[in-house]
């Protein structure tokens, strides 16, 4: 391996090293942006936090979007190429260079508008799912931009390298919603006693309802859980989400 490969290599450890470590998006991503701008050198990085959305992104350098840029990319980015295969398309990693000559580029009203701006002569885009945001599944853009020379083939390799260890990290750290079970309140407080092991007449005796009463409620709260049986009903309760239990009347 050159020495280029091995220094190239260490950066990208680097980033999977806090990856693994993280347990909060919100501290992450600002530590995380300087280590992916040294794992794909850069003069700039752009981190939409939902790509195609109006959400500020987040960069470094810091403040890099001027709210005119910020408009003027709204109002023409739908025209971009390099915009629509990562918000759109599959988002693998990928050079503006590989889907447009310069000369298209540079006739594009975005690139007058928003690039020229920042010196974002070369660019190197992804996108990639990254869990859920408000219920609903979430995508990241990351934009690498350089005023140089263009991102090489070894880039490319090394963003989708940390492509992949992005969305996992991300899943993990903003999941999925469990959806919430239709326990009535009475269901619920059964569920609560028959997980601690109670019979059914010790359940009536606890809630002042008649065994027949718990039977019943116990067939309507399977049916809920899909469950069959007075184990399964109880692991079932016991591994649940409960600040996303949704309680009925």
């Amino acid at each position: 391996m050159t020495a280029a490969a091995e220094a190239g290599l260490r950066r990208i450890l680097a980033v999977v090293d806090l990856l693994i470590d993280a347990v909060d998006e919100e501290p992450l991503v600002p530590a995380l942006l300087p280590l992916l701008l040294g794992a794909v050198p850069g003069d700039s990085i752009i981190w939409s936090p939902r790509a195609g959305s109006a959400d500020r992104p987040l960069t470094l350098p810091a403040g890099l979007l001027t709210p005119d840029v910020q408009a003027a990319f709204a109002r023409e980015a739908a025209a971009d190429s390099l915009v629509t295969h990562t918000t759109l398309g599959s988002g693998v990693p990928m050079r503006r260079s590989t889907l447009q000559t310069r000369t298209e580029f540079h006739a594009l009203a975005a690139y007058a508008d928003v690039y020229r701006p920042f010196g974002a002569e070369q660019q190197l885009a992804m996108s990639f799912p990254a869990g859920y945001a408000a219920g609903l599944p979430r995508k990241v853009c990351v934009a690498i931009n350089r005023s140089g020379s263009d991102f090489s083939d070894d880039d490319v390799a090394a963003a989708a390298l940390l492509r992949t260890r992005l969305s996992r990290v991300l899943h993990r750290l903003a999941p999925p919603t469990p959806p919430p079970s239709p326990v009535t309140h009475r269901e619920s407080a059964v569920l609560a006693l028959l997980a601690r092991g109670l019979t059914n007449q010790q359940i009536a005796h606890r809630l002042a309802i008649s065994p027949r009463t718990v039977d019943k409620h116990l067939e309507h709260a399977y049916a809920k859980l899909r469950v069959s049986s007075r184990v399964e009903a109880a692991n079932a309760w016991l591994t649940r989400d409960q600040a996303a239990v949704r309680l009925g009347p």
